[in-house]
């Protein structure tokens, strides 16, 4: 049966649960390091084993994004995309597969020069299930998070190291689908944190929502996300991703189909950690 908007989501994790596994969940910049090898990357993610796509929005000026992603970010935006380019390329995944969850993430800027009303319509036609907006705090609701809702798709809600008891419910007040735990204080692509911290982070989280908990920030490795899938429902991946991609291009430059074997390649080592992490 299809699901849409912020039925798959909810639908995806129900699945991992009753499987007794954490997810993967699988971060890639839209249009790196060009349309076609994205679309190449994004059609394949869920055959290697990505339980949840996240799709990022490239932008000039990223708050959070350490230097690996800023840099597929800028190959992404000389490569031309856009936002409409983005939803395009979700719109062709939508195509042939119509179940995995694709949360868009990124900055605020660029769906304000979109307009917010067209950009959700046309997200949500696209098949987009949720938005992670970094730079818009709760204090902001109003501005896209609420009509966000009200469009039928999950706003998802970076929670940190630092954001204690007393913000908590704050930052978790109109987050749905799940709650992306930040696990070190700082950018992406960074060390990551020890285990017991993380599990201790997660059971935290755990006492102020029944939302499923998933953790980044600094897994590169199966190893890692196994650490990660045994206390979290999910391990999201990005830089080492991003890397795969920068790792596949040429002396000058020029993408190469490695960029698009070495993301998938990963995706299949992540997935084994991950779905043997439990057993």
């Amino acid at each position: 049966m299809s699901t849409n908007g912020a039925g798959r989501i909810d639908a995806r994790f129900a699945a991992l649960a009753k499987e007794g596994r954490a997810g993967l969940v699988a971060y890639v910049m839209a249009g790196d390091p060009n349309y076609e090898m994205s679309r190449d990357i994004l059609l394949g993610l869920p055959e290697a084993g990505a339980d949840v796509i996240e799709f990022g929005m490239p932008f000039t000026d990223p708050m959070a994004d350490g230097p690996t992603i800023q840099t597929a970010g800028q190959r992404s935006l000389k490569a031309g995309t856009t936002l409409k380019k983005t939803l395009a390329l979700v719109r062709e995944l939508r195509e042939r597969d119509d179940t995995t969850p694709v949360v868009l993430m990124g900055y605020y800027n660029p769906i304000y020069s979109y307009g917010n009303d067209a950009f959700l319509n046309d997200a949500r036609d696209a098949g987009i299930d949720a938005l992670i907006i970094v730079d818009l705090p709760p204090e902001e609701d109003g501005e896209l998070c609420l009509p966000t809702l009200d469009a039928g798709l999950n706003w998802i809600r970076l929670a940190t190291p630092t954001t204690d008891d007393k913000r908590l419910p704050q930052v978790l007040m109109n987050t749905s689908g799940f709650v992306y735990y930040v696990a070190i204080a700082g950018i992406t692509g960074a060390a990551g944190a020890a285990t017991a911290d993380t599990e201790a982070a997660v059971a935290r989280l755990k006492r102020h929502t029944d939302l499923p908990v998933a953790v980044g920030f600094g897994i590169k490795t199966p190893d890692d996300a196994a650490d990660v899938a045994r206390v979290a429902d999910a391990a999201v991946v990005g830089s080492a991703f991003c890397q795969k991609v920068a790792d596949g291009l040429s002396t000058d430059g020029t993408p190469s189909r490695a960029c698009v074997d070495g993301v998938l390649d990963l995706t299949r080592a992540l997935a084994k950690g991950v779905r043997e992490a439990r057993s």
